[in-house]
């Protein structure tokens, strides 16, 4: 067999092994593998006979089947996606749109007159009613094709980092086809696997969906949003579907098990259980192992930059609420370096920031090369010949096992009464409360305050007590503050910027 250069082959080889089987669906409509087939075909066609070739274009429509199909029919013309999405606010897609000057943007009827109210876009509105009705052209398309190579942009993803301006995320044919056959291999999809999609699609995380579906002729439901807000309606939906297989963000996951869901109602069907985004709470996890003692679960780490996740870990022991869940190991072909101040690998068991190196990298950010430059850097271990390695920001460390830990963010950690402290480790602890759903520890620069944000249904007091009796003094919240819910960023992680601009918003006021 040749060796795979297009994420497009997965489409055009399952087509001709199961047309007629549901590819993805959500819960008022499914399309066949032919239908996306046929439609993605239909759409790469309309762009070329347009004359986009090479350039991004936006996928601007609401949360359905037919938005994945666009994602395909861009590639098919040779172009790369940008998803976009109404619940984006306005301001951020102004910036999307601003960076990228794109030409075209695909929408659906309940997205064009938003489009079309923008004043700083003047290009063509696509509807996707309309484009899929183009004739496929062998031609035109094979022609796209015989030019394409593996390192040619499949899509663009907007992600804000700690700054609040968007960074476009490039990635490529290359990385994602190393990234969905490695992750495949560990999560072991097969014909059988039935997907419940839980993550926006203008995040990377979906590609923990979209292309395994391909690639193995299984089945993708889009869950509908608002059911996350009912967990005993979203657990009917998973068992009313069969939905065996979720790769979720863990505040999802936790939002079942903390609100007592498991007493009234259990996934059945659910065999394989990924999680991601934040620290799975010790305390949520062995409640999910309890209730589905024969599922398989996985933590799963890894940057957007890194093409979606970098680690896996398969939780196959028992585990006390003490425990940490560890990050595991890399999957095949990357390897994760922890690198001290001085660029030198940490000894064992020490911390250090975790750089990433593989063909699963992105290829950096879009029109932003200073930006690229400062993460996407020279491997300070490699002094032979140029070799790119990202560096996360992020801090771990691996245990007597040889596992990896993710600790903290490396700006998590802060100076305070004359003590190093983890943000992390406060969140940790707090997360082990009877009660906690979630916490978020962050740090007042200007007052020297340490301040406390959780969900749950308990006291403000009684989490005050609880810190007291479980943390040194000098780690004990100076605030604590109770929300309803836990504000989220896209890509599902907890929204620290929000809430620190909340806080400093009343604290002005």
């Amino acid at each position: 067999m040749d060796r795979q250069t297009n994420i497009l082959e997965y489409l055009d080889h399952i087509v001709g092994v199961c047309p007629d089987k549901p590819c993805y669906a959500n819960e008022s409509e499914a399309l066949t593998f032919r239908q996306v087939y046929d439609d993605a075909r239909a759409i790469g066609t309309g762009l070329i006979q347009m004359g986009c070739c090479r350039q991004p274009v936006v996928v601007f429509m609401k949360r359905h089947p037919r938005t994945i199909v666009s994602f395909l029919g861009t590639v098919y013309a040779g172009c790369y996606y940008v998803p976009i999405d109404e619940e984006i606010p306005e301001y951020r897609i102004e910036m999307i749109f601003q960076t990228l000057q794109p030409e075209v943007v695909l929408c659906d009827e309940s997205t064009s007159g938003l489009v079309s109210g923008f004043s700083y876009y003047q290009g063509k509105i696509l509807l996707y009613d309309e484009i899929t009705r183009t004739k496929p052209n062998d031609l035109l398309l094979q022609g796209i094709r015989d030019r394409a190579i593996d390192t040619d942009p499949i899509y663009i993803v907007f992600t804000s980092g700690s700054t609040g301006v968007p960074k476009g995320v490039v990635a490529c044919h290359r990385s994602v086809i190393d990234y969905i056959e490695s992750f495949s291999e560990v999560m072991r999809f097969d014909r059988n696997t039935i997907f419940g999609m839980q993550v926006p699609l203008y995040v990377d995380a979906c590609l923990k969906e979209i292309y395994p579906t391909l690639k193995y002729g299984a089945t993708a439901f889009i869950i509908p949003k608002e059911l996350f807000m009912f967990p005993l309606k979203l657990v009917h939906f998973l068992n009313e579907h069969r939905i065996n297989t979720v790769c979720w963000v863990v505040p999802a996951l936790t939002m079942i098990s903390g609100l007592g869901v498991f007493d009234q109602v259990i996934p059945e069907y659910l065999h394989t259980i990924a999680a991601g985004s934040e620290v799975f709470p010790m305390k949520q996890f062995m409640l999910w192992q309890k209730t589905l003692p024969n599922a398989r679960f996985l933590n799963l780490y890894g940057p957007t930059e890194a093409t979606g996740m970098s680690c896996w870990y398969e939780a196959d022991r028992p585990f006390t609420i003490d425990d940490v869940l560890p990050i595991g190991k890399p999957f095949r072909n990357t390897e994760i370096m922890l690198l001290n101040e001085q660029n030198q690998l940490v000894a064992p068991g020490q911390p250090g920031e975790i750089c990433i190196r593989g063909t699963a990298l992105t290829m950096g950010y879009y029109k932003a090369f200073d930006k690229t430059q400062e993460c996407f850097v020279q491997n300070p271990l490699n002094r032979l010949y140029p070799e790119l390695v990202y560096r996360t920001g992020d801090i771990g460390r691996y245990n007597d096992k040889g596992e990896l830990l993710f600790m903290s963010r490396k700006d998590y950690q802060i100076k305070h009464m004359g003590h190093r402290i983890e943000l992390g480790e406060i969140e940790m602890v707090v997360n082990k409360m009877e009660g906690i759903l979630q916490s978020c520890a962050l740090f007042d620069d200007e007052r020297k305050k340490i301040l406390l944000f959780f969900a749950g249904n308990c006291s403000k007091a009684e989490v005050i007590e609880y810190a007291k009796q479980k943390l040194p003094r000098y780690m004990i919240p100076n605030l604590v503050e109770q929300l309803e819910i836990m504000p989220l960023t896209n890509n599902g992680k907890i929204n620290r910027l929000l809430l620190k601009q909340s806080y400093t918003e009343r604290k002005r006021s």
